[in-house]
């Protein structure tokens, strides 16, 4: 699981089917290249093709994926979505990225930020966890299942 993002969970997500044929767990786990993990409040199916929206970040913000696992949890269920095409990965984590700065801001909040001081609260999170979100970072999770 160490290829997924984890999505905030006080930062709303959006999971809704496609129409689109289901993956098989081979073909999925051979082509997937990552994705993002999330809370639903529903069991969903491997290899069913969904569609991943962040209201936060707007109505562009929504990323094709495949359900990669899906575990049962106290709340209700953690999904992995996962992505097929470098581009919808790149996007996702990018989008990613606003939404753990969006939780950042929310942690800080009873500070009675100003908007000059979110975009300083910004700039800390990118200077502590951008990497996290780097192409080589990820690309090193992705080659660690080769390695074992």
């Amino acid at each position: 699981m160490g290829r997924f993002l984890p999505h905030p969970d006080d930062v709303p997500v959006e999971i809704t089917p496609r129409n689109q044929p289901s993956l098989s767990r081979r073909k999925l786990h051979s082509i997937s290249l990552g994705g993002v993990s999330c809370n639903s409040d529903r069991r969903w199916r491997r290899g069913v093709a969904v569609e991943m929206r962040m209201p936060t970040l707007g109505a562009s913000a929504h990323y094709p994926g495949y359900v990669a696992w899906c575990e049962k949890t106290p709340e209700g269920y953690r999904i992995g979505v996962a992505f097929t095409d470098e581009q919808t990965l790149f996007g996702a984590r990018m989008g990613e990225q606003v939404c753990q700065i969006e939780h950042y801001y929310r942690l800080q909040q009873q500070l009675n930020l100003t908007p000059e001081s979110m975009n300083t609260l910004a700039i800390e999170w990118v200077s502590h966890h951008a990497p996290e979100f780097s192409r080589a970072t990820m690309d090193r999770k992705l080659a660690l299942p080769l390695l074992d």
